[in-house]
């Protein structure tokens, strides 16, 4: 067979592209609501991490998970929350939000290199502590290991929605428009007055971080576009 496995291909490329827009559409999406609700959003982002915090430590109590990775992932979760004491604009530079950045990474790793480590067979009486793994503490003699389907769930769940949800909920202060309160984002006073605007004319706003992601590479895909011959625009305009 030779048109069959093409087709397979196409579908496959096919159906990666429009999960792929479709991603990028929640994401701006959820973004404009977020612009629009700033305070509900907060709010929700404030129990988000309550809930989470708790999850981790019934975990602890109830299924007996580490309780180093498990106090490592509720001190990133307060990291986080102190990205929301100036919500909804970020500092990219700002120490606490690179920690956070930093924190994400970590608790990835720390957890899939838990996960990922097969717990060691039920030690006899002869056996020394030390040859017990670390991982095997959580499992019992009779129990089996969590299924894929219980590692993703936690991974979406406790490490990655939080830092998601910040993701598209914050402003970095580079997309923050000059405004009042907005020295932290822009490093100047509310006087601050762009190249070319009066005071007073420019337009309240701010941008969120996914909408810039999305705005950035939809911008890209069209200039490249243009330069490549696939349509024409304002860079291939005729100036005749």
């Amino acid at each position: 067979m030779w048109i069959l496995p093409l087709l397979g291909y196409l579908g496959v490329i096919l159906g990666f592209a429009f999960l792929t827009l479709a991603i990028a559409s929640g994401l701006y999406y959820l973004s404009e609501l977020v612009e629009e609700h700033t305070v509900i959003a907060k709010k929700v982002l404030t129990y988000l991490i309550y809930s989470v915090v708790s999850v981790q430590i019934l975990l602890v109590v109830v299924d007996r998970f580490p309780f180093g990775l498990t106090a490592v992932g509720v001190a990133s979760h307060g990291v986080y929350s102190l990205n929301l004491r100036r919500f909804p604009i970020v500092k990219l530079t700002d120490p606490t939000f690179i920690l956070s950045c930093v924190l994400v990474l970590l608790n990835h790793y720390l957890w899939f290199r838990h996960f990922s480590s097969p717990p060691s067979p039920p030690s006899s009486r002869y056996s020394s502590p030390s040859s017990t793994s670390y991982s095997n503490s959580i499992y019992g003699p009779d129990e089996l290991p969590p299924t894929f389907t219980d590692v993703a769930s936690y991974f979406g769940l406790c490490v990655w929605l939080v830092p998601f949800a910040l993701f598209v909920s914050l402003s970095a202060g580079e997309n923050v428009l000059p405004s009042m309160g907005s020295e932290y984002a822009t490093g100047e006073g509310s006087s601050f007055v762009s190249a070319g605007k009066e005071p007073g004319s420019g337009k309240v706003g701010r941008e969120g971080m996914a909408k810039a992601v999305v705005n950035g590479v939809r911008e890209w895909v069209g200039e490249t576009g243009e330069v490549m011959g696939f349509w024409k625009g304002e860079r291939t305009r005729k100036t005749f």
